[in-house]
This record gives structure tokens, C-alpha cells and sequence, in this order.
């Protein structure tokens, strides 16, 4: 096992990038979530709310708030544009609808260790809509006094005052939306954003205490070079953020109609944007900032990067978490519940979602049961995600299996990987060198049963 690997990352040669360069998962979940299927429904959802009080997994709450007054061309989130505010108390009453149904099935504990507002825009909600939706879901899920409480916000619509409200309202955590400082990147994706705004955003952070400031960036927009990229990054590195996110954007207008705003002749070359990669993860590593994995960096003091050097890491639909392996309840269109062996996600149109509830119905669309091949898959393919290792006799002792034999076929497609010096495959670990940390969701791509002759890999957007 090579534990002092864990927090170090090495660029491979870039043509060795460009050979393990294939579509696939970002594993928030395995199976994932397209591999649900729509026999899961409300009624499966709800027994299995009802089995909670046989398990002893803490609870999560994710709450997902889709409204947005301007579209960002590159956005592939499930959200509703528009700018009439009124809008928001509507859905706000359809959550208070979604989680009585849901309380009224729960059982065991209700009390939350962790909860994130997801989007959409969640800032898109006034002060007072976020003291009411804070307020029904507390008096449902209450709190726990040490939890982790985050919020994805854009500066646009989150000034200093909206920001000293959601510490009051005890959020401890806040993501902050940026994508790139430059102005021409900025008009290319339609997101106009002022480094003084972000900054002012991010100072009221600190000053209300916020136990930690995440900072979003995308790499591959229309119009970024490596130049531009690099002043983006100076910038970064002033604000000084506990956590820096770098994704890659896919361009996959076909799927995502937003991006069909975006001229393909204003992208960067595959060429060039893989450059913006590497020296982003660069100079992030020498300001001190440790690789957690995918595209996560955090400083050594984080908690982030402490869960991961104490083996605590933990992997959900929303990142990266410090937190124990968690139930997870979620609430608006579109989220996704994790309750048990099972995953369900909610309908992703508001109508629809609306009318479920107007029926005293959960809205669930569609889910899946993990059978006990799911089970050892999932925990090997999270055990590489989140630790870059696979430890053989906890899997055997967890699953009762034995590891080399369960995976015969596996360990031999992981020979390329082990050639080029990116994975050591030993009796007792797999572990992923830092040379191939970059490509680990290459090398968890086989352990994954749902991928073998599925066309639907192609969906995926590359892992570069």
C-alpha cells in the first residue's frame, strides 16, 4: 500500500493522457443514475423509508432550487429560467408538501448531519424565502450542532447581506460560482462577473464565518487560452480559497440546448485545453493546494483533504464529502435520494413534479435496488475514487468474496494501466500511482459490470 502517495499527483506524458482519454462516469453513485430504471417508483421509495429505523447511517439532505435569471451557455444542470421572482414561493410550498410526505414515512433518527442547497441558483430565493425554507425543513429534519451545511451561490445574486443570512441560518460551507475572471470568456458564455463581486462575496464569507470557501472553475470554455487561463488563476490564488473545483467542460450541445449558444470555432483546441489543465493543476499544487481527486484540490488544513489522509473520504451527488457514508434524502425536481441499498430520483419537470404532488404522491420517476454484485462494485469503485486504493481483505471481509477470483477479468484489463506505470496492482492493494491519478476514472471504468458492450459510453463526456 503507498499511503505517502495519497495527497501527491504527477502529470503524465500528454500522449499517454490522450490514450486512457475516453468517455465515461463521473461516479457520484454506482450504478449511475442512468442506469435507473422507472419500475422503482414512489411506493418502493417509500417502504424503503420505512426500513430506515433497521439502519444506523446518519442523515443528508440535498435540496435542489432550479431557478436561474440568466442562462449560462455552458450549463448542463437541470433548471427554469426566469425572472419572475414570484416563481419561488410556488415551489416552495411544493417542498413543504414533498418533505411532509417524505417525514411521514421516514423512520429512525431525522436528525441531519449534512445538508447542501444545489442548483439552479439557489441565491435566485430572497432573504426571507430562504428563512422560510431553512425554517420547514428544520422543523422536520432538525440539525446536528457539528454538521456540514453548504450552499452553491452566484455573486450575482448573492451580495454580503444575503451571505451574513445564510450564517445566521447556520450554513457553514459556501460554493462559489466563477468559471473564468475573463471578460471575453465571460460574454462568450453569457456570465458577467466582476473579480470585486466575487471578492466581496467571498470577504463576507469569512467575516460571517464560514468554516469553508469553495471556488468553481471550468476549463474548455469558448475563447480560454492558456494565457487568459493563467490570469483567471492569479486571481484564484489571491482569494485564496480553502477549495478550488477545476471541471472540464463537455460540449454536448445535441443533449444540452443552452450550449447551442456557444460557436465550436471558439473553442480551444483539444491541445490547448488539455495545456489549461496542466498548469492549472500546476500551479494550484505548488500554491500548496493538495489533489483530492477528479478535478477537487483543497489545502492540507481542509477538511477535505484531512478526510482523505485519514482514510475518511466519502463520495456523493454532490462531490466530494467529510462525512460517514450517509442516507440521503432529496428534495425539488430532479434530486436523487439514497436510502439504504437503493437510489431513486425525483421527475425532472416542474409541472410534473407539481402535479405528484398535488396527488399526495412522492414524486420518484425512476431508481434502482443494488443487487450484491452492485455492492462489492460500488465499494471498490469509491474506494478508488475517493483514496486512489483498494484494500483486497476489506473488500473480501466486507462482501465475502474473494478478491482476485471475483474479479479475474478486471485485474487482466488492468494490465495497460500497470504497464505505463500508472497503477500497482499487489496481493493484499490496488493502488493508483500518481501518475495515474488523473485517469482514475478510467481505471474504476473496470470494475464497472454496466459498461461492457454498452453503446451508452458514449454519452459520457471524456475524462480529459
Amino acid at each position: 500500500m503507498l499511503m505517502s502517495t495519497r495527497g501527491e499527483v504527477a502529470v503524465p506524458d500528454p500522449a499517454l493522457l490522450r490514450r486512457f482519454d475516453v468517455p465515461g462516469p463521473r461516479y457520484t453513485s454506482y450504478p449511475t443514475a442512468d442506469r435507473f430504471v422507472e419500475a422503482f417508483d414512489a411506493q418502493v421509495l417509500g417502504n424503503w423509508l420505512g426500513k430506515r429505523a433497521e439502519a444506523t447511517a446518519p442523515l443528508s439532505l440535498y435540496v435542489h432550487l432550479p431557478f436561474c435569471a440568466t442562462v449560462c451557455y455552458y450549463c448542463a444542470c437541470n433548471k427554469v429560467i426566469t425572472k419572475d421572482h414570484g416563481r419561488s414561493s410556488e415551489y416552495l410550498a411544493a417542498l413543504r408538501k414533498e418533505a411532509d410526505l417524505i417525514a411521514s414515512r421516514l423512520t429512525g433518527s431525522r436528525q441531519i448531519e449534512q445538508l447542501h442547497f444545489g442548483g439552479g441558483t439557489p441565491t435566485f430565493l430572497s432573504n426571507d424565502e430562504l428563512r422560510e425554507l431553512m425554517a420547514l425543513l428544520t422543523e422536520r429534519f432538525p440539525m446536528a450542532p457539528k454538521g456540514e451545511y453548504s450552499i452553491e451561490v452566484d455573486p450575482r445574486s448573492t451580495p454580503p447581506d444575503k451571505v451574513a443570512v445564510l450564517g445566521e441560518l447556520g450554513f457553514n460551507r459556501i460554493s462559489v460560482g466563477v468559471q473564468d475572471f475573463d471578460p471575453q470568456v465571460q460574454k462568450a458564455v453569457n456570465r458577467i462577473q466582476s473579480f470585486e463581486m466575487t471578492q466581496a462575496t467571498i470577504e463576507a464569507a469569512r467575516k460571517a464565518d464560514f468554516k469553508s470557501v469553495n471556488l468553481d472553475l471550468i476549463y474548455g470554455l469558448p475563447k480560454q487560452s492558456r494565457a487568459t487561463f493563467a490570469r483567471t488563476l492569479d486571481k484564484v490564488l489571491v482569494l485564496s480559497p480553502e477549495r478550488v473545483a477545476l471541471y472540464h467542460y463537455a460540449h454536448l450541445p445535441e443533449r444540452f440546448k443552452p450550449q447551442r449558444r456557444i460557436d465550436a470555432a471558439d473553442l480551444p483546441s483539444p491541445q490547448e485545453k488539455m495545456g489549461i489543465m496542466l498548469d492549472a493543476i500546476g500551479r494550484l499544487t505548488e500554491a500548496g493546494y493538495q489533489y483530492i481527486g477528479m478535478d477537487h484540490f483543497a489545502k492540507g488544513a481542509d477538511d477535505l483533504a484531512r478526510a482523505q489522509q485519514q482514510g475518511r473520504l466519502h463520495r456523493n451527488f454532490q462531490g466530494y464529502s467529510t462525512r460517514p457514508d450517509c442516507d440521503l434524502i432529496g428534495l425539488g425536481v430532479s434530486a436523487i435520494s439514497k436510502i439504504g441499498p437503493t437510489y431513486s430520483q425525483n421527475v425532472r419537470e416542474l409541472d410534473e413534479y407539481y402535479d405528484r404532488l398535488k396527488q399526495d404522491q412522492l414524486p420518484t420517476a425512476r431508481g434502482v435496488l443494488l443487487d450484491m454484485d452492485d455492492l462489492v462494485r460500488r465499494s471498490v469503485i469509491m474506494s478508488l475514487m475517493c483514496h486512489f486504493e483498494v484494500s483486497k481483505e476489506a473488500i473480501e471481509q466486507a462482501h465475502l468474496v474473494k478478491f482476485d477470483e471475483y474479479f479475474r477479468r478486471e485485474l487482466a484489463e488492468l494490465k495497460p494501466f500497470e504497464e505505463e506505470g500508472l497503477v500497482e496492482n499487489t496481493r493484499e492493494w490496488i493502488s493508483v500511482l500518481p501518475r495515474g491519478k488523473l485517469l482514475v476514472r478510467a481505471i474504476a471504468m473496470g470494475f464497472d459490470r454496466y459498461l461492457k458492450n454498452d453503446e451508452r459510453v458514449r454519452k459520457y463526456s471524456k475524462i480529459v
